[in-house]
């Protein structure tokens, strides 16, 4: 049987424990809503809606000269076309065959 001092010792680094934690618990920042962002890692808002082009940069390693000496990094034009999930296998391989169906 557990003796009534050593229950008072736990229960109180219990408490102390908890106010501990409380005291410096992190603050989370004021923004904290996940913005939407490409597969390319650039946000959304670089992408135009229309023709869905990244107008964001990319950091290119390997920038040679023609006869093949490294001339360093170089900054190209992000070339992806706004992927932001899997498209539907039916999508993907074929086009919808029948004709929209009209819900009454």
């Amino acid at each position: 049987m557990i003796d009534p001092i050593s229950l008072a010792v736990g229960a109180g680094l219990f408490a102390a424990g908890l106010l501990a934690g409380k005291l410096t618990r992190r603050r989370a920042p004021a923004d904290t809503t996940p913005k939407p962002f490409c597969g390319c890692s650039h946000g959304l808002e670089q992408h135009d809606p229309d023709t869905k082009e990244c107008h964001g940069q990319i950091l290119h390693k390997d920038a040679r000269t023609k006869g093949g000496t490294w001339i360093g990094n170089q900054w190209v034009p992000c070339t992806c076309r706004q992927y932001v999930g899997p498209k539907p296998f039916e999508e993907l391989y074929a086009p919808t065959m029948l004709p929209p169906q009209d819900t009454l």
